[in-house]
């Protein structure tokens, strides 16, 4: 698929998507979101990626939210299928990744913008990023999750407030309420997102898509967390990864993880 709307760009061992739209400030269209899923599709089936890294290109913004010309004139159930394709195609599907997904958020993460980068595994910010969900000024909800994830990440009160208020918070104030795990500079946000991935790389894939299972498991309904534990827990004895992991610690080497 020749991509219009992002980059892609793989090195040693990591996979950076860019949303590269930035006369709109990168926000989501429906080619963009098409183009994102094929590019996480194929970075999760490359044997070669072992961290993602996903950023917007130029210093304004990481994603300024949804291209709301094209679905300003929609009908509800236009509205409903917008919603539940958009989650399938990009949202859950990032969340679900079995590569661990970084979100370098630089700049403006609003609307569609913060929902994909709370759908990423990590988040980190640049000191001049504001984010927000500012969809109930337009007289509709967060439709890509942003109703669920937000509260799961900084809790139901705060996230209330957001929603309601449909306000921006700054990074230090996303950093207080756990929205994201560090800030920093914009010039320093994807070296801290490479070395970040560099520390991920050292050890277990297999181990790491495991963990990403039982993590979920525990916020979704009908799922017991502990039970999904329990069964990657088990499942991790018949890796070869266990295998060179547990040995490389007996043996006080390195350990070197085949990543099976």
């Amino acid at each position: 698929m020749a991509y219009e709307n992002i980059t892609f760009n793989t090195s040693g061992n990591i996979t950076t998507i860019t949303i590269n739209r930035p006369s709109k400030l990168n926000a989501l269209n429906k080619a963009t979101i098409n183009e994102l899923h094929d590019a996480f599709k194929k970075a999760d089936e490359d044997a070669t990626t072992k961290v993602i890294i996903l950023t917007g290109s130029g210093e304004k913004a990481f994603v300024a939210g949804a291209d709301i010309s094209e679905f300003a004139d929609f009908s509800v159930a236009q509205g409903g299928k917008l919603a539940a394709e958009g989650q399938a195609k990009l949202f859950d599907f990032v969340a679900h990744l079995s590569t661990p997904v970084l979100a370098a958020i630089n700049g403006f993460a609003l609307g569609g913008g913060l929902e994909l980068a709370m759908a990423a595994h990590i988040r980190i910010a640049s000191d001049n990023a504001k984010m927000g969900l500012p969809e109930v000024s337009l007289g509709v909800i967060p439709g890509y999750g942003g109703t669920q994830r937000l509260p799961q990440l900084v809790g139901k009160g705060r996230a209330f407030e957001m929603i309601m208020t449909a306000g921006m918070i700054d990074a230090n104030q996303a950093l207080q309420y756990g929205l994201v795990n560090h800030v920093t500079t914009l010039e320093e946000l994807l070296p801290l997102a490479e070395n970040l991935a560099s520390k991920i790389l050292k050890n277990s894939p297999v181990a790491i898509e495991a963990a990403i299972t039982a993590v979920n498991a525990g916020f979704e309904d009908g799922e017991n967390g502990y039970e999904a534990e329990i069964t990657q827990f088990g499942k991790c004895f018949g890796t070869a990864d266990f295998q060179e992991g547990t040995q490389a610690f007996l043996q006080k080497r390195k350990a070197n993880f085949p990543g099976k």
